[in-house]
């Protein structure tokens, strides 16, 4: 297994040469990585700008809690099949279903930081559990989701996440290139 490297933003490159649960883990990791990054040493106002010209509510806060938000549901509710922790199971979600993106432009960022950063340890530690205990493979074992409407494996959940954090870090770059001018990959 490689070591691990750490570029000169503090991302975790994911292994070159390692089983497939480190490699998956691990890109999930460098995008979690490039989401903390495009996010850090930002004010208040700086994570809640939103694009000029456009109708969209998306902010950089907004996109850590909902970010916070898949987290728990894939790996606390779908991948452990626990309930959902706070503050996700107190919310009216009829009254406001995208309540994680409208109180984000609110909510103090350190809050908001906190709330991704707990939702991202609780997947880590969810993941390093199910792949001790579910055997001779682990990644091919799936768990109910949508509210058991179907069944994911636990790799799809990973390469799910990694197309989500992805797509979402695209618009990260926007809107930190729109906040400081800070512009990268």
């Amino acid at each position: 297994m490689s070591d691990i490297t750490i570029d000169d933003v503090g991302r975790p490159e994911p292994p070159l040469d390692a089983p497939e649960p480190a490699t998956l883990a691990g890109f999930l990791d460098f995008q979690r990585a490039t989401l903390e990054w495009k996010t850090r040493d930002l004010d208040t106002q700086a994570l809640r700008a939103r694009l000029p010209g456009h109708t969209s509510t998306m902010t950089l806060a907004g996109l850590l809690k909902h970010l916070a938000w898949v987290e728990d549901y894939w790996f606390t509710e779908v991948l452990s099949e626990t309930a959902m922790p706070a503050p996700w199971a107190d919310v009216d979600w009829e009254a406001d279903e995208d309540w994680e993106w409208s109180s984000a432009a609110t909510d103090d960022p350190a809050a908001v930081r906190e709330t991704w950063a707990t939702s991202v340890q609780r997947s880590r530690a969810a993941l390093t559990e199910a792949l001790v205990a579910d055997g001779e493979d682990p990644l091919g074992v799936t768990h109910p989701a949508w509210g058991g409407r179907g069944r994911v494996s636990v790799r799809w959940i990973l390469t799910h996440m990694v197309e989500e954090y992805a797509r979402h870090n695209g618009h990260a770059d926007l809107l930190r290139e729109l906040a400081d001018g800070q512009t990268g990959e």
